[in-house]
Formats: C-alpha cells, sequence, structure tokens
C-alpha cells in the first residue's frame, strides 16, 4: 500500500509493508543518492513483517520530485518530522531509521519526535578518506536504543572507526557502503543481507 504525505519539504510517499500481528513499525528512508530499491531496505521490508514488524519504506519529497541531488540537512529533517505523523497514526511505537544520509536525520531527529529507537544502516561516520570529519556526535546525540549496521569495507566508516557508545554495532563482513559484497569474498550476497535482516530481527525482539 503507498501513500501520499505532504510535508513542508513538499510531497513525499510511504510504502506499507504491513505485519498481520504488529507490534512496532520500522519506517526507514533512502540515502541521498538512491531510493527505496536498496537492496537492504527492499530486503527489511520482505524480511521484518514476518516477525511482528509492520515495515514504512519513505521517500523523502525530494526523490518523489524526481530531483537528483539531496537538499541540505536542515530541509531532509523537515520531510521526516512531516511524515512522522502518518507512522505514529498506527498506534505503535516507533522505530526511526534510514540508511546513509536517511540514518542521520533519524538520529538528529528521534529525541524531538518521540521515536522508540533507531536504525542506522550504512551510517556516514564521516566523508571518505576524511576521517577528521566525524559525524559521531549525531550518532551519540540519538537518545533512544539505536543500532548500526555497517559493512567491513564501508569507505563512509568502517565498523573498528565507531567510537565507544551506547549503541549495537552489527558488522556485515566485506560489505561496502551499499552492503554489496565483492565476489571473491567469503561470503556471499544473500548472506550479507542475511546479516543484516537477522541482526535487525534480533534487536527489534529486544525493544519489547
Amino acid at each position: 500500500m503507498i501513500e501520499i504525505v505532504e510535508t513542508d519539504a513538499g510531497t513525499a510517499r510511504i510504502t506499507w509493508h504491513r505485519a498481520k500481528k504488529a507490534r512496532l513499525v520500522l519506517a526507514v528512508s533512502h540515502g541521498a543518492g538512491g531510493g527505496i530499491e536498496a537492496r537492504d531496505l527492499r530486503a527489511l521490508a520482505q524480511v521484518l513483517p514476518g516477525h511482528g514488524v509492520t515495515v514504512a519504506l519513505v521517500e523523502q519529497p525530494w526523490r518523489v520530485a524526481g530531483r537528483k541531488v539531496a537538499p541540505a540537512p536542515k530541509t531532509l529533517d523537515t520531510g521526516w518530522r512531516g511524515i512522522w505523523p502518518a507512522l505514529a497514526g498506527m498506534a505503535l511505537p516507533v522505530i526511526s531509521g534510514g540508511r546513509s544520509a536517511g540514518a542521520r536525520v533519524a538520529c538528529r531527529t528521534a529525541t524531538e519526535l518521540g521515536a522508540h529507537a533507531v536504525l542506522a544502516l550504512s551510517f556516514p561516520l564521516h566523508p571518505p578518506g576524511r576521517p577528521e570529519r566525524s559525524r559521531a556526535d549525531e550518532l551519540l546525540g540519538a537518545g533512544v536504543p539505536t543500532l548500526v549496521v555497517q559493512g567491513g569495507n564501508d569507505p563512509f566508516g568502517r565498523p573498528d572507526e565507531f567510537p565507544e557508545g551506547s549503541f549495537g554495532l552489527v558488522e556485515v563482513p566485506y560489505g561496502d557502503h551499499g552492503f554489496a559484497v565483492p565476489k571473491r569474498a567469503e561470503i556471499t550476497q544473500e548472506r550479507a543481507l542475511e546479516i543484516v535482516t537477522g541482526g535487525v530481527v534480533e534487536w527489534a525482539a529486544s525493544l519489547g
């Protein structure tokens, strides 16, 4: 089911994947370079409803409008705030999530919106090759239970670069920023996605 939502940043779109007996809603948005067709988002939408988690794949207004480049972080946050009432209207705890730039949005707005938790997929800890430009403060400032799922070879921040903090971290061995694994890797692409979904299922179960 697709729901159109008007926000102060423009028209957003939510694609719902509903669980039969939902106890949580996971709302996840895309990054600055792609949409909800990302392999990890598709995998979560396929697997989590079978574990009592309704998944809402959120397309930010800039993406719905067909633009190629994401707007400034402030505008992304405005769009996310605008879709929140539609998510909260399910009368269930909402996990605020996203991949890459979407993960940053989820962290920045979690406390303000009353998110139950944050799922950060491929959190861009720093620009590639620029570890001194850390965005760790955004992650550490989420203020709610947080899970990071990170590729072992993510140029935006490998798992061992993350600071100590009150968040969980699932590593996808060999994975890049999009959780793609090279053909020579010791795990298959299918297994890489199983690590993503399995980690999120286990974490979501722990949230109660």
